[in-house]
């Protein structure tokens, strides 16, 4: 059969289904938010019983603990690294692959980050790679759950706790993800989360969470992201320096509505992803990227394994086939935070070159990170997007796609 991109027939002619993510339920809640402001007269703020109840509901979900609304996901990074009162200057362990938020709140704090690799063929750190890089400046880790695939969570836990690191869980793409039965961004010492609306669940445009099960934590997290005000204490004046993080009423009301769907989304993506995964079982070249014994992934977005070896063409032109069968698809997931400009050329605070040139800085400041099981897993995979709209169909098409196009360029 002659492949779309050589003018032959595509295998999808219609576009794929929007994704909808906010629906009447969402609108409701809004207007309903304003509909008691204007009643009230009252404007409707932040702190009050709209983000006190989705940060209830939000730890319920979570399994039990404590939860902060806060403004972005980057800022839930932020904020949960302030809360840990980190000593600088001082090194924090940060993902081989994730989004630039993910990394620019540890060097706003004045501390270094130091990338670590990624355990083979995944996009997300291992322990091993993790203890490569750590000295007796560490402060704290930093790990993500990529793509809704969470990290191999005990062993770093237990690395961490041989020397006495607090673990924040980066869980901006894996919103209801578990390992070993365990809800991810509960395991380690803090959990992040991203609610923006491309996520799993949203608070609106922008948003995000610090989730914590010690209450003393919970209330460090409260300060920092309100300006240190000395909530849960008997001062009278703030009692750090920190921004104002908040988040709001109005994103909360949304967000409730958005939690109370967030399983059901979570199980719909896993369902989709599955059954690909068990489409192309017989193919040679193709295959779902490796994930850890035990995981539950929620499929931010899908990952392909591509070994080339077995075909006449590279993975540029493989990926460019499917698109044009009309199965959408990308070369490749290539966030390495060392390789950023930002990171490189240390723009972080002005002409200086903190917080690498601290005076006090003992760490190897001219140390590099090239990550090379992480550029292989980049460069060795292709992804895919999903979400919880994708429904028979559409695992057909893309199964067929990735079929057909892998039988014209088999060597």
């Amino acid at each position: 059969m002659m492949l779309a991109i050589d003018g032959g027939e595509k295998v999808r002619t219609d576009p794929f289904p929007r994704r909808k993510l906010f629906g009447e339920e969402e609108k409701q809640a809004a207007l309903a938010l304003f509909d008691e402001s204007i009643e009230s007269g009252n404007a409707f703020g932040y702190g009050g019983p709209e983000e006190q109840a989705y940060e209830r509901d939000f730890g319920d979900f979570m399994g039990g603990g404590y939860a902060d609304l806060v403004n972005s996901g980057t800022t839930s990074l932020y904020v949960a690294l302030g809360a840990l009162e980190l000593e600088v200057p001082g090194e924090v362990v940060v993902p081989p692959i994730t989004d630039p938020g993910g990394v620019m709140p540890v060097a706003l704090l004045n501390l270094v980050p130091v990338v670590s690799d990624a355990a083979p063929g995944t996009l997300n750190a291992g322990a091993e790679q993790i203890e490569a890089v750590l000295t007796e400046h560490t402060r704290a880790i930093v790990v993500a759950h990529i793509a809704g695939e969470p990290a191999d969570m005990d062993p770093i836990l237990e690395l961490a706790n041989a020397r006495n690191l607090p673990v924040i869980e980066d869980c901006a793409q894996a919103h209801g993800a578990k390992y070993k039965g365990r809800t991810v961004g509960s395991l380690g010492t803090i959990g992040t989360f991203s609610t923006m609306s491309g996520k799993h669940h949203a608070t609106g445009s922008q948003g995000g969470v610090v989730f914590v099960k010690d209450e003393d934590l919970h209330w460090r997290v409260k300060r920092f992201s309100d300006r240190g005000k000395p909530l849960n204490l008997d001062v009278g004046s703030n009692v750090r320096a920190s921004l104002n993080m908040n988040g709001n009423d109005l994103a909360a009301a949304v967000g409730r509505v958005q939690l109370r769907k967030l399983g059901g989304i979570a199980d719909r993506r896993r369902n989709a992803a599955e059954a690909i995964r068990d489409g192309i079982g017989h193919l040679q070249a193709v295959s779902m990227g490796r994930q850890v014994d035990g995981s539950e992934c929620v499929y931010w977005f899908m990952r392909f394994h591509l070994d080339t070896s077995k075909l006449t063409v590279d993975k540029a032109t493989f990926v460019k086939a499917i698109g044009a069968e009309g199965i959408p698809a990308t070369v490749a997931y290539r966030h390495i935070p060392s390789e950023a400009t930002w990171f490189k050329e240390r723009k972080v605070f002005g002409n200086s070159d903190y917080p690498w040139g601290l005076p006090d800085y003992k760490g190897d400041r001219n140390a590099t990170f090239p990550c090379p099981n992480a550029v292989e897993a980049a460069e060795s995979h292709f992804t895919m997007p999903i979400h919880e709209n994708y429904g028979e169909q559409e695992v057909t098409d893309i199964i067929a796609g990735l079929e057909k196009v892998e039988k014209a360029y088999l060597a």
